[in-house]
């Protein structure tokens, strides 16, 4: 197995003089970013629509959380064929079908004539988002200036939340529109239906957009394609930029690599390569902490304390802008903080806010439609899950999808970030599929759960995660600190 040798690589902090981040760029990651944009809005907008769902189809909440669970399996698929297609096809052509796959299950999705048949089509949307999740970070970690890398990069998780937020909005927008609950008709259609249906439009935008941005230069140099990979450097960074020299950089990383399959993460002492074991456990734990459950659930949760679900959806929207809040924080620290001193904080914030949410609904009492909670404790479990939300956005949100651009080596980069990704839509699938039959069990222990994951991974941040501030990525083979 061909590696970079250690004399290849030079760490690349920010200089005091560094370059200042072009528009052009700016523009680049965002337009790439629209598919984390409905990552975001296509998984979470099922939240507003879950109760219309589950009395339309007349489903339990067992079939109902599987229905909304299925996605994850196909986002899990997504997720582990995205970096092999984005080495054949190229990086834009995995966008365009992500993008074509939201639009097609979008429709479907809203149109079903079963729960079954909403489920098939949550399926195809759930590849669409693990293409999407996989194919943004690397894309824009490929062609990012190394000082400004972090910062793009976080563009990913700051769509993400956008379009958690905009579904929230459009779905609150909706209810209300038809009378205040997701199950009533508005038009030809039921509210549930269009708050699905609505997801057409950011993906005709993605499709619009895509074809504006230059393809990665790590692609074309590897298709022998150097004059456009050249020109793609200076369209992203600028003609003040030393095009020629980064164009040399990825060419020399490209001579000492082959193509990455599975079998290249091997070779450590306990199968797999350290830095593999890092970054599965970074995709474990952003989502063994139960993030979405407030993400997928948060109606039907506020519903089970005793809040209607007018309120409920609003307490959502205000959870999504909490967690804007919380992003655009990581952005302005990331570069300046580094990625591990950010996942520590959020880490221990999580703990405790989690700690405390399982407190407050330990004081839950009723049962069916008569459930309440006390004045005090839902006081407690509002703000603490507003806080879990702002530590999670503020550290693991972000960090995750930054690091997984750029901690692994060129050599192994496209199948580890495959890899990893479809763990963390795995351990998405587990949490949100087992949260209606542990919440009915016990709310209070399962959050007493949530936090115990989240101290053990500020342990694992501790332990086994490195530094990669201001490292570049085609000299990223030699160990980091």
């Amino acid at each position: 197995m061909a590696t970079s040798t250690s004399s290849d690589w030079v760490p690349q902090p920010p200089a005091s003089g560094a370059k200042r981040l072009s528009g052009q760029s700016v523009f680049i990651a965002a337009v790439a970013a629209i598919g984390g944009f409905l990552f975001g809005y296509d998984s979470a907008v099922i939240n507003g629509a879950v109760i219309g769902v589950q009395r339309h189809f007349e489903v339990s909440a067992t079939e109902t959380g599987t229905v909304v669970a299925v996605a994850l399996l196909g986002s899990a698929v997504g997720a582990a064929v995205a970096g092999r297609l984005a080495d054949r096809l190229g990086r834009l052509r995995v966008m365009y079908m992500a993008a074509g796959l939201f639009a097609v299950s979008a429709t479907g999705s809203s149109l079903a004539l079963s729960v079954w048949d909403l489920a098939a089509w949550r399926t195809l949307g759930g590849v669409a988002i693990g293409l999407a999740s996989v194919i943004g970070p690397t894309y824009i970690a490929e062609i990012a200036p190394a000082e400004h890398r972090g910062r793009l990069a976080s563009f990913q998780q700051a769509a993400i939340v956008l379009g958690i937020t905009a579904s929230q909005l459009v779905n609150w927008g909706i209810a209300n529109a038809a009378g205040g609950h997701s199950e009533d008709p508005l038009g030809p259609l039921d509210a549930w239906q269009w708050m699905l249906m609505s997801a057409v439009v950011p993906a005709l935008a993605y499709l619009a957009l895509i074809p504006l941005i230059p393809e990665s230069p790590y692609y074309l140099v590897a298709r022998g394609r150097a004059e456009e990979a050249f020109r793609s450097i200076v369209r992203v960074e600028g003609d003040g930029t030393d095009a020629e020299g980064r164009l040399a950089d990825i060419e020399r990383a490209l001579r000492n690599t082959h193509r990455s399959t599975l079998r290249d993460l091997f070779g450590g002492r306990f199968g797999l390569l350290p830095v593999v074991w890092a970054g599965l456990g970074l995709a474990a734990f952003q989502q063994l902490v139960g993030i979405n459950v407030i993400f997928y659930y948060s109606s039907i949760l506020w519903q089970s304390v005793g809040i209607d679900q007018s309120s409920s959806l609003l307490i959502s929207l205000l959870t999504s802008i909490v967690n804007i809040i919380g992003t655009i924080t990581a952005m302005m620290l990331i570069d300046r903080v580094g990625r591990k001193p950010l996942a520590l904080i959020g880490s221990v914030g999580m703990a405790v806010s989690l700690a405390a949410a399982s407190w407050a609904f330990s004081h839950r009492t009723g049962t069916r439609s008569h459930i309440s909670i006390p004045e005090a404790p839902g006081t407690v479990a509002l703000v603490a899950a507003h806080s879990f939300v702002f530590f999670f956005a503020v550290s693991w949100g972000v960090i995750l999808w930054v690091m997984v651009g750029e901690m692994f080596p060129f050599h192994i980069r496209s199948a580890a970030i495959s890899l990893a990704t479809a763990l963390n839509w795995m351990a998405n699938w587990a949490v949100t599929e087992s949260f209606p039959r542990m919440a009915a069990w016990n709310l209070a222990a399962s959050y007493a759960l949530y936090a115990f994951f989240a101290a053990l991974s500020g342990v694992f941040v501790a332990l086994a995660v490195r530094e990669t501030k201001g490292k570049q990525l085609e000299v990223a083979d030699a160990p980091t600190t």
